[in-house]
């Protein structure tokens, strides 16, 4: 390992991201991180002007960016997703798949429509992103998907069980896709946050914040960019041996229960 080659482990340069939910917390926090490392970045949200907010921010930064509305749980949005960011970069190297919907609801009280939705935009849009992308990651000669889980799919978790079991769901998606795509080259990781100061986690309530702070080993949330080095591990040349893994990025909590 010479030093040139250490300083470009981490360099995304010349290669396209697409990063769902891309427009605020997690998502938005890895989408300038790629940014800054280097890759062009196609955001994507359900919203039309977050996305163009989005892009407007990470062109700023003097980064390459493109923000398409597109709901992940349509598959329709999904297929015109991976069509304007071919047709617009001429290919698609990287997935990040982070959109998710928290859906909550106690047993006994579930709904039909709920679930449905909760699978849908959580299990079922992810999976079928990775479908309409492959062609494209195939071509490419350092392909990486991230499917981002939640610490909830190795957690008992009342009254968001749903949620939880969408990402457990997502989580064998994740180590089957590894084991089926390994041949073309293509790289599948699940990364997995704990409490993140999201406006997900701060529409719980401060109870239920402090109550997920003093949860983990560090008893705190974490900030949204502390999940950006661990995303640029997994899809740089820097885990161009990781494959079929978790990384958890807890702060403990999962070993904590």
């Amino acid at each position: 390992m010479d030093a040139e080659k250490l300083r470009t482990l981490f360099d995304l340069t010349g290669r396209v991201a697409v990063i769902t939910g891309g427009t605020r917390g997690i998502g938005r926090a890895i989408a300038e991180g790629f940014v800054a490392a280097g890759a062009t970045v196609v955001v994507a949200s359900r919203k039309a002007d977050a996305c163009a907010e989005t892009e407007k921010h990470l062109r700023a930064m003097g980064g390459e960016a493109l923000g398409v509305p597109a709901h992940v749980g349509d598959l329709a949005d999904v297929r015109t997703l991976v069509e304007r960011t071919v047709e617009a970069y001429g290919r698609l190297d990287i997935i990040v798949n982070n959109a998710a919907t928290g859906l909550g609801q106690p047993i006994g009280s579930m709904t039909e429509a709920a679930m449905a939705k909760s699978f849908d935009v959580n299990t079922r849009g992810p999976v079928f992103l990775v479908q309409e992308a492959l062609e494209h990651l195939k071509a490419s000669p350092s392909a990486a998907i991230i499917n981002v889980l939640s610490a909830g799919a190795f957690l008992h978790t009342p009254w968001l069980s749903t949620y939880a079991a969408t990402k457990a769901a997502l989580l064998a998606y994740t180590r089957a896709m590894a084991a089926e795509l390994a041949q073309y080259g293509i790289r599948a990781n699940a990364l997995t946050p704990g409490a993140v100061d999201t406006d997900m986690v701060r529409a719980t309530g401060t109870q239920s914040q402090e109550r997920m702070a003093n949860a983990s080993h560090l008893r705190r949330i974490a900030d949204a960019d502390e999940l950006v080095g661990p995303a640029l591990l997994l899809a740089s040349d820097a885990g161009s041996y990781i494959t079929g893994q978790v990384l958890l990025v807890d702060g403990g909590l999962v070993v904590a229960r």
